[in-house]
């Protein structure tokens, strides 16, 4: 598992809070992508993902008040990340999974 932690912004202080989270519980990431904003008094700064697999847990929530090196989420590095669009939706990706899994029981391909 790595950790996503807030760091330190310079001239922020400490009254730091989430902004909002760009991906869900479950959601792929890769390496250096946009994950959450992280709200100051004068600046919104971005934290991106450190390395590529599936978000798995968020600790602190939407509006949530954090300080410098709080970890507020992980991701699970070993998670297999299905070969589906980035942009998918929850639901597809689900969706999709589950064609490919009923294909392969059925001993076939799936056809591109």
């Amino acid at each position: 598992m790595a950790e996503i932690k807030v760091p330190t912004i310079a001239g922020a202080g400490t009254r730091l809070s989430i902004g909002r989270w760009f991906k869900r519980v479950g959601d792929p990431v890769t390496v250096h992508e946009p994950l959450v904003e992280i709200d100051t008094d004068n600046v919104t700064h971005e934290i991106r993902t450190p390395v590529t697999g599936l978000l798995s847990k968020i600790l602190v929530k939407d509006g949530g008040t954090v300080e410098p090196g709080t970890v507020v989420g992980t991701i699970d590095r070993a998670a297999k990340l299905a070969a589906i669009p980035a942009g998918a939706s929850p639901a597809n990706r689900r969706r999709s999974s589950h064609c490919c899994s009923y294909i392969q029981q059925r001993g076939g391909r799936p056809s591109r």
